[in-house]
Protein backbone atom coordinates (compact mmCIF):
# COMPACT_ATOMS: atom_id res chain seq x y z
CA UNK A 1 0.00 0.00 0.00
CA UNK A 2 1.37 3.42 -0.93
CA UNK A 3 1.84 6.06 1.79
CA UNK A 4 -0.73 8.79 2.38
CA UNK A 5 -0.13 12.11 0.69
CA UNK A 6 -0.91 15.62 1.98
CA UNK A 7 -4.44 15.52 0.55
CA UNK A 8 -5.20 12.33 2.48
CA UNK A 9 -3.75 13.80 5.68
CA UNK A 10 -5.79 16.99 5.29
CA UNK A 11 -8.95 14.88 5.00
CA UNK A 12 -8.02 13.02 8.19
CA UNK A 13 -7.43 16.32 10.01
CA UNK A 14 -10.84 17.59 8.92
CA UNK A 15 -12.41 14.36 10.16
CA UNK A 16 -10.57 14.76 13.48
CA UNK A 17 -11.95 18.27 13.87
CA UNK A 18 -15.46 17.01 13.08
CA UNK A 19 -15.07 14.48 15.91
CA UNK A 20 -13.91 17.27 18.22
CA UNK A 21 -17.02 19.25 17.30
CA UNK A 22 -19.24 16.26 18.13
CA UNK A 23 -17.44 15.78 21.45
CA UNK A 24 -17.89 19.47 22.31
CA UNK A 25 -21.59 19.30 21.50
CA UNK A 26 -22.04 16.21 23.68
CA UNK A 27 -20.25 17.98 26.55
CA UNK A 28 -22.13 21.25 26.06
CA UNK A 29 -23.86 21.08 29.44
CA UNK A 30 -20.52 20.89 31.28
CA UNK A 31 -18.81 23.38 28.97
CA UNK A 32 -21.61 25.92 28.95
CA UNK A 33 -21.52 26.06 25.15
CA UNK A 34 -21.88 23.65 22.24
CA UNK A 35 -19.07 24.83 19.96
CA UNK A 36 -15.41 25.74 20.28
CA UNK A 37 -13.74 28.84 18.84
CA UNK A 38 -13.38 28.51 15.06
CA UNK A 39 -9.84 29.96 15.29
CA UNK A 40 -8.90 26.97 17.42
CA UNK A 41 -10.64 24.52 15.11
CA UNK A 42 -8.91 26.03 12.07
CA UNK A 43 -5.51 25.64 13.73
CA UNK A 44 -6.32 21.99 14.49
CA UNK A 45 -7.07 21.50 10.80
CA UNK A 46 -3.69 22.98 9.85
CA UNK A 47 -1.16 21.55 12.31
CA UNK A 48 0.12 18.08 11.26
CA UNK A 49 -0.36 16.04 14.46
CA UNK A 50 1.20 12.96 12.85
CA UNK A 51 4.59 14.70 12.92
CA UNK A 52 4.36 15.26 16.69
CA UNK A 53 4.06 11.60 17.68
CA UNK A 54 6.45 8.63 17.30
CA UNK A 55 6.33 6.88 13.91
CA UNK A 56 4.90 3.72 15.48
CA UNK A 57 1.68 5.51 16.47
CA UNK A 58 1.53 8.06 13.63
CA UNK A 59 -1.20 6.04 11.80
CA UNK A 60 -3.48 6.83 14.76
CA UNK A 61 -2.59 10.53 14.95
CA UNK A 62 -5.96 11.78 13.73
CA UNK A 63 -8.10 9.65 15.99
CA UNK A 64 -9.51 11.47 19.00
CA UNK A 65 -7.35 9.67 21.53
CA UNK A 66 -4.17 10.26 23.55
CA UNK A 67 -1.04 8.60 22.17
CA UNK A 68 2.18 7.47 23.89
CA UNK A 69 5.24 9.59 23.14
CA UNK A 70 7.83 7.94 25.39
CA UNK A 71 9.02 8.25 28.99
CA UNK A 72 5.58 7.02 30.12
CA UNK A 73 4.04 10.23 28.75
CA UNK A 74 1.27 10.84 26.23
CA UNK A 75 0.14 13.58 23.91
CA UNK A 76 -3.37 14.63 24.91
CA UNK A 77 -6.35 13.62 22.82
CA UNK A 78 -7.22 16.27 20.22
CA UNK A 79 -10.50 17.22 21.94
CA UNK A 80 -8.64 18.10 25.14
CA UNK A 81 -6.00 20.08 23.22
CA UNK A 82 -8.77 22.01 21.45
CA UNK A 83 -10.76 22.55 24.64
CA UNK A 84 -7.80 23.78 26.67
CA UNK A 85 -6.82 26.15 23.86
CA UNK A 86 -10.41 27.38 23.57
CA UNK A 87 -10.60 28.01 27.32
CA UNK A 88 -7.25 29.81 27.27
CA UNK A 89 -8.38 31.99 24.33
CA UNK A 90 -4.90 33.14 23.19
CA UNK A 91 -4.87 36.27 21.04
CA UNK A 92 -2.38 37.39 18.36
CA UNK A 93 -0.88 40.14 20.55
CA UNK A 94 -0.47 37.98 23.67
CA UNK A 95 2.38 36.06 25.28
CA UNK A 96 1.67 32.53 26.49
CA UNK A 97 3.62 30.40 28.95
CA UNK A 98 3.22 26.66 28.39
CA UNK A 99 4.23 24.12 31.03
CA UNK A 100 4.87 20.65 29.60
CA UNK A 101 6.03 20.95 25.99
CA UNK A 102 6.07 17.23 25.27
CA UNK A 103 6.87 16.81 21.58
CA UNK A 104 5.40 20.22 20.77
CA UNK A 105 1.90 19.62 19.39
CA UNK A 106 0.11 21.89 21.85
CA UNK A 107 2.94 24.40 21.43
CA UNK A 108 2.27 24.52 17.69
CA UNK A 109 -1.45 25.10 18.21
CA UNK A 110 -0.69 27.94 20.63
CA UNK A 111 1.90 29.42 18.25
CA UNK A 112 -0.73 29.58 15.52
CA UNK A 113 -2.93 31.75 17.73
CA UNK A 114 -0.67 33.76 20.06
CA UNK A 115 2.08 36.29 19.51
CA UNK A 116 4.79 34.46 21.45
CA UNK A 117 4.93 31.11 23.25
CA UNK A 118 7.44 30.35 25.99
CA UNK A 119 7.42 26.64 26.84
CA UNK A 120 9.07 24.72 29.69
CA UNK A 121 9.76 20.96 29.50
CA UNK A 122 11.50 18.88 32.17
CA UNK A 123 12.56 16.04 29.82
CA UNK A 124 15.54 17.20 27.76
CA UNK A 125 14.93 14.72 24.92
CA UNK A 126 11.39 16.05 24.46
CA UNK A 127 12.55 19.66 24.51
CA UNK A 128 15.26 19.19 21.89
CA UNK A 129 12.98 17.15 19.62
CA UNK A 130 10.14 19.67 19.88
CA UNK A 131 12.45 22.62 19.28
CA UNK A 132 13.87 21.10 16.08
CA UNK A 133 10.45 20.05 14.81
CA UNK A 134 8.79 23.40 15.45
CA UNK A 135 11.69 25.24 13.83
CA UNK A 136 11.50 22.94 10.82
CA UNK A 137 7.80 23.68 10.44
CA UNK A 138 8.46 27.42 10.45
CA UNK A 139 7.25 28.31 13.94
CA UNK A 140 9.54 31.20 14.86
CA UNK A 141 7.45 32.40 17.81
CA UNK A 142 8.09 29.44 20.15
CA UNK A 143 10.99 29.23 22.60
CA UNK A 144 11.63 26.14 24.74
CA UNK A 145 13.73 25.65 27.83
CA UNK A 146 14.50 22.56 29.92
CA UNK A 147 13.48 23.02 33.53
CA UNK A 148 11.05 22.62 36.39
CA UNK A 149 7.69 23.79 35.13
CA UNK A 150 6.44 24.63 38.61
CA UNK A 151 8.89 27.55 38.59
CA UNK A 152 7.59 28.95 35.30
CA UNK A 153 9.92 31.12 33.24
CA UNK A 154 10.36 34.30 35.30
CA UNK A 155 12.73 36.00 32.86
CA UNK A 156 9.88 36.62 30.40
CA UNK A 157 7.06 37.20 32.90
CA UNK A 158 4.41 38.43 33.21
CA UNK A 159 2.33 36.42 30.76
CA UNK A 160 -1.11 37.13 29.33
CA UNK A 161 -2.01 33.44 29.43
CA UNK A 162 -0.55 30.28 31.00
CA UNK A 163 -1.40 26.72 29.95
CA UNK A 164 -0.27 23.73 32.01
CA UNK A 165 -0.36 20.32 30.32
CA UNK A 166 0.45 18.30 33.45
CA UNK A 167 -1.61 17.81 36.61
CA UNK A 168 -0.76 19.41 39.94
CA UNK A 169 -2.38 19.05 43.35
CA UNK A 170 -2.32 22.82 43.68
CA UNK A 171 -1.49 25.64 41.34
CA UNK A 172 2.23 26.42 41.60
CA UNK A 173 2.57 29.84 43.28
CA UNK A 174 5.23 30.91 40.77
CA UNK A 175 2.73 30.54 37.93
CA UNK A 176 0.11 32.64 39.71
CA UNK A 177 2.75 35.30 40.30
CA UNK A 178 3.87 35.26 36.66
CA UNK A 179 0.31 35.71 35.33
CA UNK A 180 -0.61 39.27 34.36
CA UNK A 181 -3.57 40.99 36.04
CA UNK A 182 -6.45 40.30 33.68
CA UNK A 183 -4.76 37.07 32.58
CA UNK A 184 -5.95 33.47 32.54
CA UNK A 185 -4.39 30.16 33.56
CA UNK A 186 -5.74 26.78 32.43
CA UNK A 187 -4.54 23.57 34.08
CA UNK A 188 -5.64 20.16 35.35
CA UNK A 189 -5.87 20.23 39.15
CA UNK A 190 -5.67 16.89 40.91
CA UNK A 191 -7.10 15.60 44.17
CA UNK A 192 -7.00 12.08 45.56
CA UNK A 193 -10.31 11.36 43.85
CA UNK A 194 -10.03 13.03 40.44
CA UNK A 195 -8.44 15.62 38.18
CA UNK A 196 -10.46 18.53 36.86
CA UNK A 197 -9.62 20.86 34.02
CA UNK A 198 -9.62 24.22 35.78
CA UNK A 199 -9.71 27.85 34.66
CA UNK A 200 -8.17 30.51 36.90
CA UNK A 201 -8.73 34.18 36.10
CA UNK A 202 -6.67 36.94 37.73
CA UNK A 203 -8.43 40.29 38.00
CA UNK A 204 -6.89 43.76 37.93
CA UNK A 205 -6.52 43.72 41.72
CA UNK A 206 -4.60 40.44 41.62
CA UNK A 207 -7.45 38.34 43.00
CA UNK A 208 -8.21 34.90 41.58
CA UNK A 209 -11.45 33.30 40.45
CA UNK A 210 -11.44 29.53 39.84
CA UNK A 211 -13.82 27.42 37.75
CA UNK A 212 -13.83 23.65 37.28
CA UNK A 213 -14.80 22.49 33.79
CA UNK A 214 -14.65 18.72 33.20
CA UNK A 215 -12.85 15.70 34.70
CA UNK A 216 -9.61 14.80 32.91
CA UNK A 217 -6.57 12.55 33.29
CA UNK A 218 -3.05 13.94 32.86
CA UNK A 219 0.46 12.93 33.82
CA UNK A 220 1.59 14.48 37.08
CA UNK A 221 3.78 17.58 37.22
CA UNK A 222 7.41 16.59 37.82
CA UNK A 223 9.59 18.93 39.85
CA UNK A 224 13.27 19.05 40.73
Amino acid sequence: MKPMNEEHLAILRRHMVEMIAIHADLASEELGKATLDERVMASMRRVPRHLFVPAAVAPYAYQDMPLPIGFDKTVSQPFIVALMTDLLAPQPHETVLEIGTGLGYQSAILAELAGQVWSVEIIEEFASHAEALLRGLGFSNVAIRVGDGSRGWPEHAPYDKILVSVAAERTPPALLKQLKPGGRLVLPLASEEAQFLTVIDKNAAGQFKTRKVIPVRFSRLETV
